[in-house]
């Protein structure tokens, strides 16, 4: 497409807000512009578009399916321009942000309580935690540290196995029949709950015992762990789960093990970051700190030293 029929940054952002508003008027006034110049951007827009944006309905804008389906877009390319002003600010000045992701359940059970104090020994890095569980390129993405459950392998990148995981069995106390759980297959009759990143897993766990069910792979999925935790406290059946991730509800008797064998994954936890970053202050300080805390969170009282801000070219 030959750029002057691109749409504007400003015809964009007009338009974003006028279909949050539903008011020309009401997105002026958020935007310091007039009536009438918000009008005018939307028209152009629609104009490149091809495409009506809007319709009136009793004197009312109401986004069309059109509209609806090109907001969802323009959402996204603003939140990137603002991320990445956002990152440019930050760039090479006193106070750096230190990009990280993690998988959803593990970031939220085992990294966030081990991130405890780390403000205080570096005062200007600013934690920017997403969660991802696709594989990603570190480089394009401008991650600076990842946390992944692999076999340690990310490509131009250098990976530190954090620690192993065991997989056993939960669901709620309620669940179980009164007589018990007397062999794995019985669990069948529980509904076993699914994780989307992990299809096999079920086949996995009775095949460790030599046992086969067709019902491996039947059951309701569910994208993380902590939601497949969540719907076998509620009762929806039985989840299988790595067990330092469900160590809280064990402990609280929300949910309980109803049979003790427990898989050793043949992959483990992993920390990785792009090769040339090793030695950048944010970065090493960073992996420094989760090292230290690897065990367990460590409650910290008050301000160590300062990490120094990395050069341009972190």
């Amino acid at each position: 497409m030959n750029r002057r029929h691109l749409p504007t940054l400003a015809a964009m952002q007009c338009f974003e807000a006028s279909a949050r508003h539903l008011s020309f008027t009401r997105a002026a006034d958020e935007l310091s512009l007039t009536q009438s110049a918000v009008s005018k951007q939307v028209a152009q827009l629609e104009s490149i578009l091809e495409h009506p944006l809007f319709r009136r309905v009793r004197k009312r804008l109401q986004v069309t399916p059109e509209g609806s389906l090109y907001l969802t877009e323009v959402r996204k390319v603003l939140a990137q321009v603002e991320m990445s002003t956002r990152y440019m600010q930050s760039y090479g000045g006193q106070s750096e942000v230190l990009n990280v992701t993690t998988l959803p359940t593990f970031g939220a059970r085992w990294l966030i309580p081990r991130l405890n104090g780390f403000r205080f020994r570096h005062p200007n890095v600013y934690l920017n935690i997403s969660n991802r569980v696709e594989p990603f390129d570190l480089e394009e993405e401008r991650v600076d540290v990842a946390f992944f459950f692999g076999h340690g392998v990310w490509p131009k990148a250098e990976c530190l196995k954090l620690l192993d995981e065991e997989v056993v069995p939960v669901c709620a106390p309620s669940a179980l029949p009164e007589a018990g759980i007397k062999d794995p297959l019985a669990l069948t009759q529980l509904v076993l709950l699914q994780n989307a990143t992990r299809p096999e897993a079920w086949h996995d766990w009775f095949e460790a015992q030599g046992c086969y069910t067709s019902h491996s792979y039947h059951g309701p999925r569910f994208d993380t762990f902590y939601m497949a935790m969540q719907a076998a406290r509620a009762g929806c059946g039985v989840a299988l789960v790595p067990r330092f991730l469900a160590e809280e509800e064990l402990q609280s008797g929300q949910l309980m093990i109803p049979w003790s064998f427990s898989l050793v994954s043949n992959s483990s936890y992993y920390l990785a970051y792009p090769e040339h970053k090793g030695e950048v202050c944010k970065v090493k300080g960073f992996i420094e700190w989760i090292l230290e805390h690897l065990e367990s969170p460590t409650k910290i009282a008050g301000p160590q030293r300062p990490c120094i801000p990395a050069t341009e070219d972190g």
